[in-house]
């Protein structure tokens, strides 16, 4: 019988693999996609998609096509359990899968609040459900006759949290120009987009007081703030899924204290050598912020590496980039570019951002 390899989660990572499985096929191998979304948004388009610059079929990674042109099988279903000593996975769907080898690429997600409060909330994870309650609340947004300001609050402030907000604010502003609408920023550390150079947090508050955005450090969420907001927008720190969370869900598979799949120079488990992991659902050994920018440059490494496994060929080490090119949305036709130390911001940035995104994208279209 032919191994069988699956890969779960349609993250950036993936569709790596997957364009580079297409371009070698592996007809000896048997490749299973595992994934509860068919279309996977490209996170660096998201803020341009809130403020209404991209349509959404603009900015998603068609997986479906990607596995007919590599000779995968797609399955349309998401994890329910995980037994890494059976090489078993269980679907909620009610299918389980036995594996020879796991990649898991299946991103983070976010526990948004519920309760008492008045305001919708809009949580940045997982990006794939995003679509169908922002879309619903530009319906309400256009037919609402209503007349009284509206209030939206960020939760979060890092880049998430910083473009989300002031793209939401450009577009709803736009489509209602008649109609008062009011932004607030809440973010729990003493400093807006932690880790990023001093300039380029200065040209984001710069860009959150010219959209009449009022910051509020060091504050947390609490019920009041639910209360007097109309939206909020969760954009706070990403969290591991829930069955990698359980010990249950995940059995013997060696996560960090939050749920995170550890895993080594290779990207292979450290508790299982058949299972790799990338992207936001992993914890490298020298922790790694949760950006897209890392998982796409672990997935050359995980396509060579998943490769060289069936073949019992030398493995690749993924060496993490020590800074990277940050280019931060305004939704004012402008961005901020970081790098390191320094930072510039200009509509140069925004175009050069728009055809590096549109780019990325286009890799993965027929």
């Amino acid at each position: 019988m032919k191994p069988r390899l699956i890969l779960a989660g349609a993250g950036h990572a993936h569709a790596l693999v997957l364009k580079a499985w297409a371009e070698r096929p592996r007809p000896d191998v048997d490749l299973v996609v595992v994934s509860p979304q068919a279309l996977a948004p490209y996170s660096g388009m998201v803020p341009g998609w809130l403020a209404g610059v991209y349509r959404y079929e603009d900015i998603v990674i068609d997986f479906p096509g990607l596995c007919q042109r590599a000779g995968a099988t797609w399955i349309a279903a998401a994890i329910r359990r995980l037994d890494p000593d059976a090489q078993r996975l269980e679907l909620e769907t009610g299918e389980s899968l036995s594996f020879d080898w796991l990649s898991l690429n299946v991103g983070s997600t976010l526990m948004p609040p519920v309760g008492a409060f008045q305001a919708q909330v809009l949580s940045l994870r997982p990006l794939t459900r995003l679509q169908a309650q922002y879309d619903a609340l530009l319906l309400r947004w256009a037919q609402d006759e209503a007349d009284q300001p509206f209030r939206v609050t960020a939760i979060g402030g890092g880049a998430a949290g910083v473009e989300s907000l002031l793209a939401v604010l450009c577009r709803l502003r736009r489509l209602r120009p008649e109609r008062e609408v009011h932004g607030a920023l809440l973010t729990r550390d003493n400093s807006l987009l932690s880790g990023y150079p001093a300039s380029a947090q200065r040209r984001a508050l710069r860009a959150l007081s010219q959209a009449g955005v009022t910051l509020e450090l060091q504050s947390t969420w609490s019920e009041a703030v639910g209360q007097r907001s109309d939206l909020v927008l969760w954009a706070t720190g990403a969290q591991a899924h829930a069955w990698q969370r359980s010990p249950e869900g995940r059995g013997t598979l060696a996560v960090d204290a939050n749920g995170f799949v550890l895993i080594d120079d290779t990207l292979r488990s450290v508790s299982h050598p058949n299972i790799f992991a990338a992207g936001d659902c992993a914890q490298w050994h020298t922790p790694l912020p949760k950006a897209g920018v890392f998982a796409v440059r672990m997935g050359p490494v995980l396509a060579h590496n998943l490769s060289a496994v069936l073949t019992d060929q030398p493995l690749q080490p993924y060496v993490p980039q020590t800074d990277f090119l940050s280019l931060l949305s305004t939704a004012d036709g402008r961005a901020i570019a970081s790098r390191g130390r320094w930072s510039l911001s200009g509509a140069w940035a925004w175009r050069w951002k728009d055809r590096i995104d549109r780019g990325f994208v286009q890799r993965f279209a027929r």
